[in-house]
């Protein structure tokens, strides 16, 4: 079973090699890309694609590699002996399985999303690579081992925060998610829009792309933003004309604060604007 995209996810040809390679090859799926681009989407079209449940793995910056194992928790075990509870004679009461083991065990294959990964302390990655190497893991409270009863699909996303181990990027199949050029982004807006005024989207995307090309720019804004700004643009029942008339790079656009999110963002409008109109006085 290969993935092919979805009816709701317009998954690229390079996108879609990505994701079977990583699947033939039996080897985590390391996505990267901008903020927006649909890293974390990817990973619930694929088990959806795939007919796999899916596991999420939301990572923290006090997020530890063990967490996704298992977790013994002493406290509660000491509460119940000073209760006298029955219970605290078998250790297995108070072991917390991580979402890896609940991968590992699983009936059916899942697919493991493992999310922004960079989040975590730079020893996070090197922390599960035999774990990920081998599908197994040793429970030193019960003195017993978990193996994977099949192997996940793991896909694994960054936002590039920090740098990830060599180590670890050596047994990632890797594919970076470029930012969609303008014929795929209509098609992303298609999907999500079907019957959204032709007009009204070419305007948008026009001014969207201008607006990406400022330079300056704090944070450029993302296809979900594109996605939110149109849908404000559909519920005001703005016309093509209320975009045609604005210079993107000039002017800020109505309904800005779904595209800019940033007040440095927003001054630079502002200076370019002042500076636009003081050199039509000239």
């Amino acid at each position: 079973m290969k993935f092919k995209g979805t009816e709701s996810y317009v998954a690229t040809e390079d996108l879609r090699v990505a994701v079977n390679a990583a699947i033939a090859l039996e080897r985590p799926l390391l996505v990267k890309g901008e903020p927006g681009t649909g890293k974390t989407v990817l990973a619930h079209e694929v088990a959806k694609a795939l007919n796999k449940p899916l596991i999420q793995w939301h990572i923290k910056s006090t997020t530890k590699a063990q967490q996704g194992l298992y977790e013994y928790d002493a406290v509660s075990r000491l509460r119940d002996s000073q209760l006298g509870e029955a219970r605290v004679h078998d250790i297995a009461n108070y072991i917390r399985r991580g979402k890896l083991w609940d991968a590992f065990d699983a009936d059916a294959a899942p697919v493991l999303l493992i999310d922004e990964i960079d989040k975590a302390d730079i020893e996070f990655p090197n922390d599960l690579l035999l774990e990920l190497d081998r599908m197994e893991f040793f429970v030193y409270e019960t003195a017993q081992t978990i193996k994977a009863r099949q192997r996940p699909v793991v896909l694994i996303t960054s936002n590039n925060e920090k740098e990830l181990p060599d180590a670890f990027l050596r047994r990632c199949f890797f594919h970076y998610i470029r930012f969609p050029d303008r014929d795929t982004m209509q098609r992303i807006v298609d999907v999500h829009f079907p019957n959204l005024r032709r007009d009204l989207v070419k305007e948008a995307l026009t001014v969207f792309y201008d607006l990406r090309e400022v330079p300056g720019l704090k944070k450029k804004p993302s296809t979900s933003e594109l996605l939110d700004w149109l849908k404000l643009l559909m519920v005001e029942d703005l016309p093509p004309e209320a975009l045609r008339a604005k210079d993107a790079k000039t002017v800020i656009p109505p309904l800005y604060g779904a595209l800019l999110k940033s007040e440095q963002d927003i001054h630079l409008f502002e200076r370019l604007a002042f500076m636009s109109r003081r050199e039509r006085g000239n």
